[in-house]
C-alpha cells in the first residue's frame, strides 16, 4: 500500500461554522458528525475533520486546495460575493488579486478561524 494522507483534524472556533464555510466555497459537502468532529472530504478520499476549540489555543495553519479551471470561476465567485478578503500572495501582500503561478491561477483566503485557505488550478512546479 503506498502511504496516503487520509485525514487532519482542523481547529476551530466552531466546527460546523467552518466545515460549511469550506464545503461551501469548495462545492463539498458537509459530511456527518462524528465525537467532536465535523467531516469535509475532498474528492481524493481525504477528511477535514473540524473540531472546536478555544480561539485563543488555534494556531493559523495553511491549507492549500487544488482544484480545475471551472470550479477555481466558481468557488472564486462564491469568495468574491461573500465579501471575503483575497490576496495572490500567502503573506495578504497583494490584496484584491490572483496569481497566475506555474501558468495556472491562484488565490489565497481566510476560512472564519483564521486559517489560510489557498485554491490552485495548477501543483506548484507543475
Amino acid at each position: 500500500m503506498s502511504v496516503q494522507l487520509n485525514h487532519t483534524i482542523v481547529h476551530s472556533r466552531d466546527n460546523r461554522e467552518s466545515a460549511t464555510f469550506l464545503a461551501h466555497i469548495l462545492g463539498l459537502e458537509v459530511g456527518a458528525e462524528w465525537g467532536p468532529f465535523i467531516m469535509v472530504t475532498t474528492e481524493n478520499g481525504v477528511t477535514l475533520d473540524f473540531a472546536t476549540i478555544p480561539a485563543e489555543s488555534i494556531v493559523t495553519q495553511h491549507y492549500a486546495f487544488l482544484i480545475s479551471e471551472e470550479e477555481f470561476d466558481v468557488a472564486f465567485e462564491k469568495i468574491q460575493a461573500a465579501g471575503i478578503a483575497y490576496f495572490a500572495d500567502p503573506h495578504g501582500k497583494q490584496p484584491g488579486e490572483i496569481n497566475h503561478n506555474d501558468g495556472g491561477r491562484g488565490v489565497y483566503f481566510p476560512d472564519p478561524s483564521g486559517h489560510g485557505m489557498e485554491i490552485i488550478t495548477r501543483p506548484y512546479g507543475g
